[in-house]
């Protein structure tokens, strides 16, 4: 179990840290009802990475099942294609990465954010939980891990439950910023918000190339 979890938390990182799943929280909490809007926000978002996961696991776990071995190929397999994706996904982030002294840009379904209300953040955090291709191709490694390994039901539903609260620790972040810094949040919330607004496709790179190597590594080693 301990193998396993070392192996999902580097992948769950790649979900915390993406910037397109931090601005949203950062904008909901400049709404009119800024925590109600960002917590519907998280409850959704972690209801998509966890329902995403849980499909996941069921399917590596049948498809393993059927190859009759402890670490099946399609495993390793799985694991490099998927660590391809990354590196591809990588060199396209950083090829479209703002000139220099450019200012950042997000994606235009960002800014109609300011009018939501709780019902609607809700469903764009199962969306960007569970929709999000980027969330899905790591979800899809994590669970591949967990379902081919020798656990039994509830290791896997711990193992999962940690790799959900690693993977929403970004989304959180904003949200106990405000908790505890009241007003005085607003001036921290900006500069978060600028600053991945402008390194936003730099980031995500570098995330990407890492544990898209990460991915390509393991998948060599369980051959």
């Amino acid at each position: 179990m301990r193998v396993v979890v070392g192996g999902i938390i580097p992948l769950a990182l790649v979900v915390t840290i993406s910037p397109l799943n931090i601005i949203p929280a950062i904008l909901l909490l400049f709404t009119a009802r800024p925590l109600a809007n960002a917590l519907s926000f998280l409850g959704g978002f972690i209801a998509g990475i966890g329902v995403v996961l849980a499909v996941f696991v069921s399917i590596a776990g049948a498809l393993d099942r059927s190859a009759h071995t402890g670490q099946a190929t399609w495993v390793a397999v799985l694991k490099l294609v998927l660590g391809a994706y990354l590196v591809v996904a990588a060199v396209r982030r950083f090829r479209s990465r703002p000139t220099s002294g450019a200012p950042g840009t997000m994606p235009g379904w960002m800014d109609g954010i300011a009018g939501y209300s709780p019902g609607r953040s809700l469903g764009l955090g199962l969306a960007l939980g569970g929709l999000n291709p980027k969330n899905m191709v790591v979800g899809a490694a994590a669970a591949a891990s967990i379902g081919s390994a020798a656990l039994s039901g509830v290791q896997q539903v711990g193992v999962g439950a940690i790799y959900v609260a690693v993977a929403v620790l970004g989304v959180a972040a904003p949200i106990l910023v405000t908790v505890f810094l009241g007003h005085r949040s607003s001036g921290v919330l900006d500069s978060w918000q600028e600053w991945l607004k402008q390194n936003n496709a730099t980031v995500l790179s570098v995330l990407f190339v890492v544990f898209g190597v990460v991915l390509i590594g393991q998948g060599i080693a369980d051959i």
